[in-house]
């Protein structure tokens, strides 16, 4: 046998025993309890999201799937410890767009590559993002929005819960594609954002719809539109920022699941089926909708296109706004 043979033998020997690996180990998974690891603080959306389907997913996995919380840099650290995990199924995260899309080009030595790193299971769920003014605004609409923008630009200022967040980029873009001069108010937190809109100090804000509802349904904010693509289940009757004048524009908070990156495909689409038969049910449906999240439902390769999608748009973003900072 010559040697080139005898190479390329090897080779496909090689590719053969990782791909019995491979299903062996999807066929073996789960073979421990699954630690879904969720980037923010108890409470929270994000929380509460992984503490609905926990149970739903470990009943239909046949083991333990335990919430634990991981905060720091803006999610980062949780997910983090998600990419650097063994690569069998037995680590996920609940992902979002700062430690996922965001944080890569806001920070400095960010400490994994959201792409490469972890592999994208499921985008499950949305939540929605809505542009509220106090009621004292002479708008009602985008169109009147804009033109009050456009008559003093520079002087209407927006609040979000920080530097970075969602929210403050849902205005920085609003600025790139709308020509508008908005102003960003920090804050830290969304209770502290949301009390001086209602004050009137700040006029606009960018909330998110669990923190926003119940001032718009009061009368004490006005909600001119939604960031999402499509319009909030909660608030069929508010149009979309795109259907209001700026054709395009897109935002929204959104939680997915991501493994860590060499996860095998079979283990992957496993969880990704389990996931979606747990969105499907009308119970897990109306708890997520009772704290002002969408369920929805995506193939690994969706969610993957959707976050490399995503990166370079929020780049382009955080570079006109020039949000940049270090961490």
């Amino acid at each position: 046998m010559t040697y080139p043979r005898r190479r390329g033998l090897l080779k496909l020997a090689g590719a053969m025993l990782l791909l019995v690996g491979s299903a062996v180990n999807a066929a073996d998974f789960p073979s421990k309890p699954i630690r879904l690891i969720a980037p923010f603080a108890a409470g929270g959306s994000t929380d509460l999201l992984a503490r609905i389907i926990a149970p739903e997913m470990a009943r239909r996995l046949g083991q333990n799937v335990i919430v634990e919380n991981k905060l720091g840099a803006g999610g980062s650290i949780g997910l983090g410890e998600v990419a650097k995990a063994d690569p069998d199924g037995h680590v996920l995260g609940v992902a979002s767009p700062g430690p996922m899309v965001v944080n890569v080009t806001l920070m400095d030595n960010f400490p994994y590559d959201p792409v490469n790193d972890l592999a994208a299971v499921a985008l499950i769920a949305d939540l929605p993002i809505v542009l509220v003014a106090n009621p004292g605004v002479a708008a009602n609409d985008m169109a009147s929005l804009i033109a009050l923008d456009k008559a003093n630009p520079g002087k209407l200022f927006f609040a979000s819960p920080g530097t970075g967040t969602t929210m403050h980029l849902s205005g920085e873009l609003l600025n790139v594609m709308a020509g508008t001069k908005l102003q960003h108010v920090p804050y830290k937190g969304g209770s502290l954002a949301t009390t001086d809109i209602l004050s009137g100090n700040v006029q606009l804000g960018f909330l998110d719809f669990p923190s926003a509802g119940p001032f718009i349904a009061s009368g004490k904010m006005k909600a001119l539109a939604v960031g999402n693509k499509r319009r909030a289940l909660s608030a069929p009757n508010l149009p979309t920022i795109a259907e209001s004048g700026v054709p395009g524009y897109e935002t929204s908070g959104w939680f997915g699941i991501v493994a860590p990156g060499k996860t095998p495909p079979e283990v992957v689409r496993r969880i990704n089926a389990v996931l979606g038969e747990v969105m499907a049910m009308p119970d897990v449906r109306s708890r997520l909708n009772q704290i002002g999240v969408e369920p929805t439902m995506t193939s690994p390769a969706e969610f993957s296109q959707f976050i490399k999608s995503e990166i370079p748009k929020w780049a382009r973003v955080i570079q006109v706004s020039g949000s940049k900072t270090k961490r």
